[in-house]
C-alpha cells in the first residue's frame, strides 16, 4: 500500500475519531495546547519585555534615537556650533535637544542648621542646563513632572529635581548615598558647582524609570551656561530624533562621514546601552525559554496519556481494522493527524490570542515593575519557531502510544489478549 494511500486512510480515520469523541475532551485539549502555546510566547516575551521596556524608555525620553556626547578625556563637545550645524543639514533628523552638564552638589536646610558643626543635608548630582521646549518636544521631559510645574525659557533661579535626589520618594539610608530632605515645590536649595554656589528654588520634581532624568537637576541652559562661564555655546550631549522609519545606523554614518566622531562620541540608542543590558536581555530570553519548556513538556505528555487512552480503549476496533487489511502505517497516521489537529488549533488560537489581544493591551497599559514599564515582546518569527516546535513535540507524543498498540498482534489485540 504506498504512502499516499496510508495518508488518505490514516487522514480518514482522523476526521471521524475527532467527530465521535467527547466535546469535552475536544475541548480540554485544545485549552491545554492553547495554554501551552500561551506559555511558549508570553513567559519569555514578559521576561524580554521586562528589559525591553526598560530600553524603550531610555531611547525615548533621554539617547533619542542618536545621542552625540562627549569624549572620554573632554568635559564638553569642542565645536558644538559646527556640529549643531551638521546636524541640521541631515534631513533624516526630525528635531534635537542640546544639554550642558556639570556635577556638582545639593544642599538643603541649611537655613534651618543650628550650628555649623552639624551635618549639613546634601546629596550629589548631575545639574543639566536645557532649552525645556526643545527638550520636553524631543524626550517629554515634562511629563515626568509629579509635583510642581515644568520649567519655563523664562524662569531664573528655579529648577527640576530628580526624584531620586529626594529622601520622600527614595528613602535609602545607606553611608554612600544621600538624599535631600523636606524637598517639595517652592523650597529653596543650594547647588554647588566647584568653586561656584547658587540659590535656587524647586518649581517641580521629576520622576522616571530612567535613572539619568531621575539623577539630575534641570534648569534653563541660558542660566546655567552664565553660572558655569560657559560662553562658547560647547554643550556635553546632543540628542537627535529622527523621522519615523529612519535607520539610526545612517544617521550616525553620515554624522561620521562629516568629522562629528572627531570631537564627540557618536552612538545609536543601541550602541549606547552597555554591555550589561544586552547580557540581560540575552538571560532572560533564555530563563523564558527554560520556563516555557515546562509548558512544552507537560503538554507532551498530556498528548501522550490522551492518545495511549484512546489507543488502548480502542485496541480490539484497532486490530480488527489491521484484520481487515488496513495497514498498520495509516492507523498511526491517523493518530498523527489527531495530534496535528489538537496543537494547530490551540497554537492557532494562542497567537490570535497573543497579538489580537494581550500585546495591544500591554502595550497600551505596560506592566509596573519597579525600574521598567514592561512590554510583551513577540516578534513573528520566533513565534513561529516555538509553535513549531510545540506541533513537532506533539506530533511525536501522539505516534509514539499509538506505534506501540499498533505493534501488538493483530489476534491480540482482537481477543483482548496481553
Amino acid at each position: 500500500m504506498s504512502s499516499l494511500l496510508n495518508t488518505r486512510i490514516g487522514f480518514f480515520m482522523a476526521v471521524r475519531q475527532i467527530k465521535r469523541s467527547s466535546k469535552w475532551t475536544t475541548g480540554l485539549i485544545i485549552a491545554v495546547m492553547i495554554l501551552t502555546s500561551l506559555n511558549l510566547i508570553v513567559v519569555s516575551g514578559i521576561l524580554v519585555g521586562l528589559i525591553q521596556g526598560a530600553i524603550d524608555a531610555v531611547r525615548t525620553h533621554y539617547t533619542s534615537d542618536v545621542i552625540i556626547s562627549t569624549l572620554k578625556n573632554k568635559s564638553y563637545i569642542e565645536n558644538s556650533p559646527e556640529v549643531m550645524s551638521v546636524i541640521d543639514k541631515i534631513p533624516e533628523i526630525e528635531g534635537v535637544t542640546a544639554r550642558y552638564l556639570k556635577g556638582g552638589t545639593l544642599e538643603a536646610n541649611y537655613k534651618t542648621r543650628v550650628k555649623e558643626t552639624d551635618k549639613p543635608n546634601t546629596a550629589a548630582g548631575t545639574i543639566v542646563g536645557i532649552d525645556p521646549t526643545a527638550e520636553d518636544k524631543i524626550t517629554d521631559l515634562s511629563k515626568f513632572v509629579v509635583e510642581g510645574s515644568y520649567l519655563d525659557a523664562n524662569d531664573y533661579d528655579q529648577v527640576l529635581i530628580g526624584s531620586f535626589l529626594v529622601k520622600k520618594y527614595l528613602p535609602i539610608e545607606s553611608p554612600g548615598f544621600s538624599a535631600l530632605d523636606n524637598i517639595e515645590p517652592g523650597t529653596k536649595i543650594r547647588i554647588n558647582i566647584g568653586d561656584i554656589q547658587r540659590e535656587v528654588t524647586v518649581k517641580g520634581i521629576v520622576k522616571s524609570k530612567v535613572d539619568e532624568i531621575s539623577l539630575r537637576v534641570f534648569m534653563v541652559d541660558s542660566q546655567f551656561r552664565s553660572i558655569i562661564g560657559r560662553n562658547d555655546y560647547n554643550v556635553s550631549e546632543i540628542a537627535a530624533k529622527l523621522k519615523p522609519g529612519t535607520n539610526p545606523e545612517v544617521v550616525r554614518d553620515a554624522l561620521k562621514r562629516n568629522g562629528v566622531d572627531t570631537v564627540a562620541k557618536v552612538q545609536t540608542y543601541t550602541d549606547a546601552q552597555p554591555k550589561f543590558i544586552k547580557d540581560l536581555v540575552a538571560t532572560f530570553a533564555l530563563l523564558g525559554n527554560m520556563i516555557s519548556s515546562i509548558g512544552l513538556v507537560v503538554a507532551s505528555i498530556t498528548i501522550f496519556i490522551v492518545i495511549f487512552i484512546n489507543a488502548i480503549t480502542r485496541r480490539k476496533f484497532i486490530g480488527i481494522l489491521k484484520g481487515i487489511g488496513i495497514n498498520g502505517k495509516a492507523i498511526e497516521i491517523s493518530y498523527v493527524f489527531q495530534s496535528i489537529f489538537y496543537a494547530l488549533i490551540g497554537s492557532v488560537i494562542g497567537i490570535v490570542i497573543v497579538y489580537a489581544l494581550l500585546q495591544p493591551f500591554i502595550a497600551a497599559h505596560p506592566i509596573n515593575f519597579p525600574f521598567s514599564d514592561g512590554i510583551l515582546v513577540a516578534p513573528v518569527s520566533g513565534t513561529l519557531a516555538r509553535i513549531a516546535l510545540l506541533i513537532f513535540t506533539t506530533i511525536v507524543a501522539g505516534y509514539i502510544p499509538a506505534r506501540m498498540i499498533v505493534r501488538k498482534n493483530t489476534l491480540d489485540s482482537i481477543l483482548g489478549r496481553k
